[in-house]
């Protein structure tokens, strides 16, 4: 069986579980829609939370980026990890409490101000439509290789896939489906990570192959063999960092903060029945998140050493074309690997100086390193379905929040108050379909790879609705006045600079000419502690909260009661 047959096999059955899913389990009331009637066992919670967070950037670009980056790309890893724990330890608990399911919601109540409900709906649909642009993007990677399609047509498919269930299933349809995706996710992570860590290393845990000798005889351990090929190829060697400390710390800083602001994340915890449901989904999803999150950074090294090996062969001298393995040439006919024989000897070399020949998007090294390795189709099938599973998982949540914030924040409690609840569930459903057209278009034509799209998604929701979020529940003084022009500064400030860098002035994207040397991936950190900054000193400015709102912040920071997710 090759390649593309297997993997229409594998995928073809997974989207026939989702979707089957989505009719079993399709939504009958905006409740179900919006929390799945908040009937979700803890631990199914959990796994649909962590299938939720790892999106295509955990599951496809995180260890590309680690195994590119090396020292550097673990930013990513520590700022996801670290924000689901702020998230789930600081923030779900007194959310939940305060019984408002969507962040524009709990800013519209607790700002008591309906434009500050309306400039929250705008951030959550500007960062949503910024964090779906990457998982689309993801969609089309895998559909492009394993189905031998272009891009665009593998992101159609992606589109049609999650039209069905999110639209039809609503939350109560994208929670078991998102189940059904973590486990195929999950297992298709770890199986060829074990293999590959038995034959490089003879560990059947990756985790502990990643600090072991290989398996070579060579007494050789696998990251001195890294730093050793990483200076020798005119790379920085691949435990050592070049970013700058404070863009590392910005950067680590603005993926955490940005966590807290995700409405998708959040929402997650209004779909158990209590308060302590919630946090024991958070502790079971943080045990999923982990068993994915610990092995990426051995893939990344298993991976590097081998894509170093096949290209640049045992004697480092190149590999002759008309010798290269097939994984070359199949990922060249997506146009993601590119080869230009510069010295015409017709031998392909991989290096980080004026010797490189070859140009490899990070993006693909999770789904070609089964190839890579030589492991048997079904494996290299089986890591495509989990690509999707990842990518697909994290769309329907965000295409949801999206629909919710123009159904349920927008309409329903401010231009509409008075549609029915049919109503209300029909314009979630629009507003769901529309949401995946717009972002079909951002994955065709995505701002960066995916995980640098991820990155800016996670700025601007921690330049917007973290210092929100945070002085809604532990600052009575916080009023209407501070949160809007917080927000507004905060979000506008990280958006002109990235959009500055990405799109109007690219060239100039370099540590040079950044502000205080922070790139776009990390200003979102300085938006933040522009938005408090404004925040704070505009509500000492201006007239003080109401009492019934500061009695109210008084009783959330108490988190005990029940607390169940209210709809009006």
């Amino acid at each position: 069986m090759d390649i593309q047959t297997a993997t229409f096999l594998i995928v073809g059955l997974t989207f026939i579980v989702y979707i089957g899913i989505a009719i079993w389990s399709r939504a009958g009331s905006t409740n179900e829609f919006y929390v799945a009637g908040g009937g979700v066992h803890p631990v199914a919670n959990g796994m649909a939370t962590a299938a939720d967070w790892m999106s295509a950037a955990s599951f496809i670009s995180m260890a590309g980026l680690i195994s590119f980056l090396g020292y550097d790309g673990g930013v990513y890893l520590m700022g996801w990890t670290g924000g689901y724990v702020l998230l789930a330890l600081c923030l779900a608990p007194y959310l939940r409490k305060f019984g408002k399911f969507t962040v524009p919601d709990f800013i519209g109540d607790r700002y008591y101000s309906q434009t500050a409900r309306t400039v929250a709906v705008v951030c959550a649909i500007f960062v949503s439509f910024t964090y779906v642009a990457g998982q689309m993007r993801g969609v089309g990677v895998v559909f492009s290789r394993f189905l031998e399609v272009d891009i665009t047509t593998g992101v159609i498919i992606g589109m049609g896939v999650v039209f069905f269930y999110a639209v039809l299933g609503g939350m109560k349809g994208i929670t078991y489906t998102q189940v059904a995706q973590y486990c195929v996710l999950i297992f298709a992570y770890l199986v060829p990570a074990v293999f590959i860590s038995i034959m490089m290393t003879g560990h059947v845990i990756p985790q502990l192959g990643f600090g072991a000798e290989l398996a070579d005889g060579s007494g050789t351990y696998l990251l001195d063999k890294l730093d050793g090929l990483s200076r020798e190829l005119g790379f920085t060697a691949y435990t050592d960092g070049s970013k700058a400390t404070i863009d590392v710390f910005f950067i680590t800083a603005a993926l955490m903060l940005g966590t807290a602001g995700l409405p998708h994340v959040i929402v997650r915890f209004f779909t158990v029945p209590k308060v302590r449901d919630a946090r024991s989904s958070a502790g079971w999803a943080l045990v999923f998140i982990a068993i994915l999150y610990t092995t990426a950074p051995a893939l990344a090294s298993f991976a590097r050493v081998n894509m170093i090996d096949t290209i640049n062969g045992p004697d480092a001298q190149g590999t002759a074309y008309e010798e290269a393995p097939s994984w070359i040439s199949n990922w060249e006919k997506t146009g993601l690997i590119t080869w230009d024989d510069k010295n015409g000897d017709g031998r392909m070399f991989y290096a980080g100086d004026e010797r490189n020949e070859m140009n490899i998007d990070r993006d693909i090294m999770v789904l070609a390193n089964p190839e890579i390795a030589r492991l048997p189709v079904w494996v290299i099938a089986l890591v495509a379905a989990g690509g999707i599973a990842a990518a697909l998982s994290t769309s329907a949540g965000l295409l949801l929040v999206i629909s919710t914030s123009v159904s349920h924040d927008l309409l329903k409690r401010n231009l509409m108050p008075n549609i029915s609840d049919r109503q209300e569930l029909l314009y979630a459903r629009l507003a769901a379909a529309a949401g995946i057209c717009v972002a079909g278009y951002l994955g065709i034509n995505p701002p960066g790879f995916v995980a640098q799209v991820v990155a800016f998604a996670f700025g601007l929701a921690a330049s917007s609705f973290f210092p929100a979020i945070i002085l809604g529940i532990f600052s009575k003084r916080m009023n209407k006045e501070g949160a809007i022009a917080g927000m507004l500064s905060g979000i506008t400030f990280t958006a002109a600079y990235i959009i500055y860098f990405k799109f109007i002035n690219p060239a100039a994207n370099v540590p040079d000419n950044w502000l205080f040397g922070i790139s776009p991936e990390g200003i979102g950190t300085l938006g933040m502690l522009i938005n408090f900054a404004v925040a704070i000193g505009v509500s000492r400015m201006t007239a003080e909260t109401p009492q019934p709102v500061q009695d109210l912040v008084e009783s959330i920071r108490h988190p005990k009661g029940a607390g169940g997710a209210s709809a009006h």
